[in-house]
């Protein structure tokens, strides 16, 4: 809890109205995922149980979540205080439409995963916890786009990180070691300096909480290291996303766990990355933001072509990936690096598309290993004639993870790169439309290798499983459904974007009576 600047009446900072019942829905979805982790610990003596009771759970948290979304869009921003302290003196948790849409589309993707994860994983991987984790997972990145202070959203980024360890070593095998001690390092590196940033300034600050801090930031401009506070952000988040040229250990880890926490690492762990990165670099600190602009757009267009020649070399399907991951990373980077109602916007719309997609393509790619028998490029072939269906559903998500029409990849891609050539950044919109070609031709070889090419060895037919099969399907409908109307998510992606760049209503909504002292 952030300690006050001054000598106050700390009994004036106390709660005295009743909260009202809406604005517990900013905090449901945390209490939802750490209750539901607790509850499925306890009954890791049940496997099945588990499974059973996590699948509703999630579904519960989409829920939670679409009635959160709906409340914020109609109403601005919603905020609820720990302890019944006032802000900045308690913890808050803040939600603006950004955060909302980040939550819900995030327990989209969880839910397609603990689906998906029915079939993939076993009943020794669900003793070994994966549902709790699951869950714990799911609370820490939910917490990090919910909460209003900016050291609990180092605590979140701890208990996502935890939680991944754990299922990124489900099953203890030699490679899944070696894959979980790259992605620690690396994100305890970014930790680090993150901590080191929150510490550099609560001293400048004298308080921890975004509004307070937004509002503070222009009167300490001239006297506080917001540049260098600025420099760290930039570093540790952009380690966290897989940013150019710390991004490494992504396509090093991401390929060696269960191809659903492959799924759901790439669908959300650099997205939060992501949206830290956003959240403070454009509504705390924009004027630094803008005087690092040209550093952030250099990273940006080198993580889109480092990504995509990186997918165009990678033999193993689980790795091509990661560096389609990352490209997409250089693409949001880039909306950051732009700023203005169109570079955001765009940013926002690209991160609630990459989580779809992302998570739909390793989903995809189990599929594939399981119709193919494993995830070489040299060895397989042949899907096409035992699948018809699969075939023009993996053909969907490859179109759209090129950026290509008319599925959710190409508006985000259109934006971006008209806000590039608006502010004259001509070479920045040249390095998206070069990477969507780069990651097109990537694609198009594997098409051609794994389905069109005939399979070296005849293939048993492999008919459709409904728990492998209905979440993949039901993720590839949010990509089309995206690409043909996406009127109202780049709506709300604009208005997410207006949110940010002018936190009036957020600091109303944390402040309703104006700024505490």
């Amino acid at each position: 809890m952030a300690a006050p600047t001054a000598t106050v009446d700390l009994s004036a900072a106390l709660i005295t109205a009743p909260v009202p019942i809406s604005h517990w829905l900013a905090i449901l979805p945390v209490a939802h995922c750490i209750t539901l982790g607790a509850v499925l610990l306890m009954l890791r003596g049940y496997p099945r149980l588990q499974a059973w009771l996590a699948i509703p759970g999630l579904a519960a948290l989409a829920l939670i979540d679409a009635a959160l979304l709906a409340k914020v869009a109609a109403d601005g921003p919603l905020t609820m205080v720990m302890g019944r302290w006032l802000p900045p003196f308690g913890i808050a948790f803040t939600v603006d439409l950004f955060g909302a849409l980040m939550a819900f589309t995030a327990a989209l993707a969880a839910l397609a995963g603990g689906l998906y994860a029915l079939a993939d994983i076993g009943e020794s991987g669900r003793r070994y916890g994966f549902f709790p984790l699951l869950m714990l997972l799911m609370a820490g990145v939910t917490g990090a786009f919910l909460t209003g202070d900016i050291f609990n959203l180092y605590v979140w980024f701890e208990v996502l990180l935890i939680s991944s360890f754990g299922l990124i070593i489900l099953g203890s095998e030699r490679e899944q070691i070696d894959g979980a001690l790259k992605y620690a390092v690396l994100n305890l590196i970014a930790t680090t300096l993150f901590l080191v940033g929150v510490g550099i300034l609560y001293a400048a600050f004298g308080t921890l909480n975004m509004a307070d801090i937004a509002a503070k930031a222009g009167d300490l401009r001239g006297t506080a290291p917001l540049m260098t506070l600025a420099s760290l952000f930039l570093l540790a988040f952009g380690m966290k996303a897989a940013a150019f040229p710390v991004n490494f250990w992504l396509p090093a880890a991401y390929h060696t766990p269960r191809i659903v926490v492959s799924a759901l690492f790439a669908g959300l762990l650099t997205k939060v990355g992501i949206y830290a990165l956003i959240r403070v670099m454009v509504m705390l600190l924009p004027m630094e933001r803008q005087e690092l602009s040209l550093v952030i757009a250099i990273a940006a267009a080198a993580t889109i072509v480092v990504g995509a020649l990186g997918a165009l070399a990678e033999n193993d399907i689980r790795r091509l990936f990661g560096y389609v991951v990352i490209s997409g990373i250089g693409n949001m980077l880039a909306g950051v690096a732009l700023g203005g109602l169109g570079g955001i916007s765009g940013a926002v719309f690209y991160a609630l598309h990459s989580m779809v997609l992302m998570t739909a393509l390793y989903l995809a790619a189990g599929e594939i290993a399981r119709r193919g028998g494993g995830f070489s490029l040299s060895a397989l072939g042949g899907l096409y004639r035992q699948s018809g269906g699969f075939t023009a559903l993996s053909l969907v998500l490859f179109l759209a993870a090129c950026g290509l029409p008319p599925f959710s990849g190409f508006w985000p891609k259109v934006i971006l790169v008209k806000a590039s050539l608006d502010l004259g950044a001509w070479w920045l919109a040249a390095s998206i439309l070069v990477g969507g070609f780069l990651t097109t031709i990537a694609f198009g070889r594997l098409f051609l290798l794994a389905y069109w090419r005939p399979a070296a060895i005849e293939l048993t037919p492999s008919g459709p499983r409904w728990r492998t099969g209905l979440p993949l399907a039901a993720l590839t409908a949010l990509v089309v459904g995206f690409g043909i109307l996406p009127e109202q998510l780049l709506a709300l992606s604009q208005s997410a974007a207006a949110g940010l760049a002018d936190p009036q209503a957020y600091l109303h909504s944390v402040f309703p009576e104006g700024r505490a002292p």
